[in-house]
Order: C-alpha cells, then structure tokens, then sequence
C-alpha cells in the first residue's frame, strides 16, 4: 500500500500507462521528451525558442486580435497577446472541447492549472514572458459529446441538430437550456450571476464558438486567459507544409504505428488512420482516403487527384482539418508553446505522438497531468475524522479501504502469513531430507505442503470474514463517506458542471482554486466547502 495514496501516480482514477508516465519509469522515457519539472522548462524553452519561426509570431498576434473582435477584451489578455510577438513570449496550453457551459468541471481545473503554471515559471525565468491559453476544438464534429451539461445530478441537454464542426453551429435553441439551468440552480445572488454571464455569451453569440470565447473570457480574462480557435485560414496556413506531408507521405501514421506497436501491455488510446485529416466545410467535415493515388472525402461525391489535392492544400488550408492525433502537431507549430496541459486519456494519446513530431521536425511539448481536485463539506470532513483513517485513506479503493479499516480498527489482527512462512520453512527441511532418503517422496511432500497452505488459506479467510461481519456496520459507514466524495467511485470533476459550485460561492469558487492549485505537484487537492 502506498504511503500517500492521494497522489496522482498512486489512484485508481488513472491508467497503469498514465501511472507509469507519472513514476517516470523506464520503459516510458521513449515516449516523452522532458518530464514536468520546473528545472526541466529551461532547455524546453531555450529548444522552442530556437526552432519556432519569428515570422509567426506576428501571423498568430494579428489572427488573436481578429478573432478577438467580436468580445470586450481584458487589458491582461490584451497584453498577452502582444507579448506573443516577442521573441522570449512562450505559451502554455490546454484544450477543450466547446461543451456547452463549460461541461464537466475538470474544464475550470485545466485552465487554472494554466494560469497557475504560468505564474510559477514567471517568478522561475523572469527574464521570460509565460501566456496561459486556452484551445478551442472548434472542428470536433461530434455533436453528442458537448450538447449536454449535468447541473444538480440533473442532465440537460440542448436540442440541437447539425454536422460539421461544431464552433460554427449557431447558438439557436439555448435559451431554453439556461431557463432549465437557472430553474436548477435555485435564486441565490450567485447563481443569478451566473445565469448572466450564460446569457451574455450564448444569446449574444453567433456561433458556438464565439459563445464558448466570450464565457471562458468572463471567467478568466482578468487572468490573462488566450483564446485560440484553430478553424482559421491564416492559422492554418502556417501548417500548410505539413498538410502536404501528410497528403504526399502519410508520415503520421508510419510514425504513430510504429509507436503503438511497441507499447505492449498498454491500452492504446488512439489508433492512426492512414491519413490523418478531414475536409472541412460549412455542415461538413468527413475523412480523407487515398485510393490508387486519388483522394476521396468520405461520404461525398468529392475526389481529387495528387496534384488538385496538393494545389488545394497550398491555395485553401483552410478545408483541412487535423483529426485528433495531428492536432496536436498543428498546435505546436503555429504557437510558442512549452507544455500541454491535459486529463488522462489527452496524456495517453500524445504519449503516442513523439516519433512523429521528430519526423516534422517540430518540438515536442513537456506533458503535464492537470490538476485534480476532491471537493467535500466540512460536514464530510468532519464526520470521516471520526473513523481513525487518514484522509489519504479515503482514496483507495472500497477492498483496500476495508481491509485498511479493519487493520486500524480490530484488536484482532487476523494474518497467517507468518504460520505459512514457518510452514514453508518445515517442508523446505522435509524436501532436504527426502533427497537425501528417497526421492520419489518429494512429489508427496510437495502435494503435503499445497494441501496445508490451501488449508491455512481457508481458515485465515473464514476468521476475516467474521471479524469483518462484526464491523460490517462501522465499514459501512466509512464506505459511505467515501461514496459522498467519490460518488460510484468516480470523480465528480468528470461529471458536474462547475455551477454547482458557483451557484453557492460565487467567483470565490475560481480564486480558491487559483490560490490552492500547484500544477507541478502531482497531487490531489482537496477543497473543504461550507
């Protein structure tokens, strides 16, 4: 059993490739260029800042203050954005599908463990400039993904029809949503607030993603917050080389196989496609295949040959979208960014991607596990003190949790497992014996010695399970205090809209967290709520 069962590394919330990446355990090194320590940033930087164009830094400022037009920018986010066309402005980035109201609340945890991380490395470097910014998948297609947001353990959902990337649907059928939202979240002075701020953004937006720019800037534009949408012609046009790449070479999926292919034991997140972009348009976006040297787009009558596809890419980037495995390349091309923020399973697929970036030539980020935060009431805290078990106690699982209670708990310590040593220890003398007498007796002697073990076995587990009876109510207490902060022993963060939170403590909710989060720390935080 760990010894401190509240760290990441040490859960049962993560993949054993996500543990292992955490523990930095050698067979994982391939796969990552530097680990994610404060140290560690300064070769990051001084490598991005030698092999990032200075000629894209203007392209991506001036493209930040287009798409920042249709919104009241903070004079913080402002600043940043000039920042970026300074040599020594690097970012750090998290990206984010455009679920409606944010989604699950691990989106508020990404974007401070962003900003948070920023400000550690601007005391760290001071003679650098640190951006925190925020990606907008605004090319996802995939509409049952972000149309729902879960509020009071209640699920709502916006009824919405369209295909295509979604940061280009229209925001037409919200209202209803904020209504339902509002009714759920009661009338207290917070809530209310809140329900202004979805106003503002949702019914004063023309698309999803301006809708998604202007609540995350309310939320986080005092903070210096950058707003990237990569559906853009000027952005894209900087990715244009390796569109061809990809068209002419397939090099993704050469890179990407070879890679998963050696992660044996490891659940593989994402599997490579053998072209690895989409063809984008207004209600569209469906896969490119290759056949014979034509270019076909799924699902449509649209076919080119090498040369109109390669024109096209050159003359009209803009129709070409990363999947989820190339958009990260295409991030890191067109920013100055040092570290990808991500969960669990966006760290498992860009742990796929590092050959890949080599092949493009192309820095591959420090990959950062966001933070992660256990919320409970005082009421809770209170009433679990009471168990004798430490708060890290409450991270195992429900077994682990059991036997640790009974271990803390019982004056009867039920264990055999020195009897069966010294068990072991006779037979090992008899087996010495028999050699030296008659051989034939070992395969007796070792039947013998199964046969007791089993019988051992079997009485320790009879007398556990009657002790564990006889605490049968006090375990179920513990457990149900554990299902109070681990609700099917699963993390609210990955469920509940952050407006449960809001709706009570208001915008302190946000700087509570900006003041408790460290990103480096590899930790839960746990947050105590009145």
């Amino acid at each position: 059993m760990p010894d401190d069962c509240s760290t990441y590394a040490h859960s049962s919330f993560f993949s054993p490739l996500i543990q292992d990446y955490l523990q930095e355990k050698e067979q994982i090194k391939p796969l990552y260029h530097r680990f994610p320590t404060l140290e560690n940033f300064k070769a990051q930087l001084d490598e991005k800042a030698a092999n990032y164009p200075a000629q894209f830094r203007e392209i991506l400022a001036n493209t930040l203050k287009a798409q920042y037009q249709e919104i009241t920018t903070t004079a913080q986010t402002s600043h940043h954005i000039d920042l970026l066309r300074k040599s020594n402005t690097f970012t750090i980035t998290t990206g984010h599908q455009l679920n409606i109201g944010t989604g699950p609340l691990y989106f508020i945890y990404k974007i401070i463990s962003t900003i948070n991380l920023c400000k550690q490395l601007q005391e760290a470097y001071p003679d650098n400039h640190f951006v925190p910014v925020y990606w907008m998948a605004t090319e996802d297609h995939d509409l049952e993904e972000i149309n729902h947001l879960y509020v009071k353990n209640k699920k709502v959902v916006w009824d919405k029809t369209g295909t295509g990337p979604v940061g280009r649907l229209d925001t037409d059928g919200m209202e209803k949503v904020i209504d339902e939202v509002a009714l759920l979240l009661g009338q207290s002075e917070p809530a209310q607030e809140l329900i202004e701020l979805f106003k503002s953004a949702y019914l004063n937006a023309a698309t999803l993603a301006e809708a998604t720019r202007k609540l995350a800037n309310a939320l986080f534009g005092n903070y210096g917050l950058v707003i990237v949408d990569g559906d853009s012609r000027e952005l894209k046009s900087l990715f244009t080389p390796y569109i061809q790449a990809e068209l002419e070479t397939q090099f993704s999926f050469t890179e990407v196989q070879a890679t998963v292919s050696c992660m044996k034991g490891y659940k593989i997140q994402v599997n490579p496609r053998e072209i690895n972009l989409f063809y984008l348009d207004n209600n569209l976006r469906e896969r490119i295949v290759v056949e014979k040297n034509h270019y076909k787009v799924l699902n449509t009558d649209l076919e080119f040959s090498a040369d109109e596809i390669q024109k096209l890419a050159a003359t009209q980037p803009e129709k070409f979208s990363p999947n989820v495995l190339l958009r990260p390349l295409y991030q890191e091309v067109i920013l100055p960014n040092l570290c990808y923020i991500g969960g669990g399973g966006e760290l498992a697929y860009w742990l796929e991607l590092k050959s890949m970036f080599a092949t493009a030539k192309v820095t591959f980020p420090i990959l950062l596990l966001r933070n992660s935060v256990v919320t409970a009431t005082h009421k809770t805290r209170e009433k679990w003190a009471k168990t004798t078990l430490s708060w890290e106690d409450l991270f195992l699982t429900p077994p682990e949790l059991t036997a640790q209670y009974l271990a803390k708990t019982t004056a009867i310590q039920i264990d055999f497992s020195k009897l069966k040593q010294q068990l072991a220890q006779q037979f090992s003398l008899l087996h010495m014996q028999a050699k030296l007498t008659h051989p034939s007796y070992l395969s007796m002697l070792k039947a013998q010695e199964s046969k007791q073990i089993k019988g051992l076995n079997a009485v320790e587990k009879r007398l556990q399970k009657a002790e564990k009876k006889s605490h049968q109510e006090a375990i179920d207490r513990v457990l149900a205090i554990q299902n109070e902060v681990f609700p099917n022993q699963t993390l609210m963060e990955r469920k509940t809209n952050f407006s449960d939170y809001y709706s009570t403590y208001g915008a302190d909710f946000i700087v509570q967290l900006l003041s408790q989060l460290d990103p480096l720390t590899m930790k839960f935080t746990s947050l105590f709520l009145d």
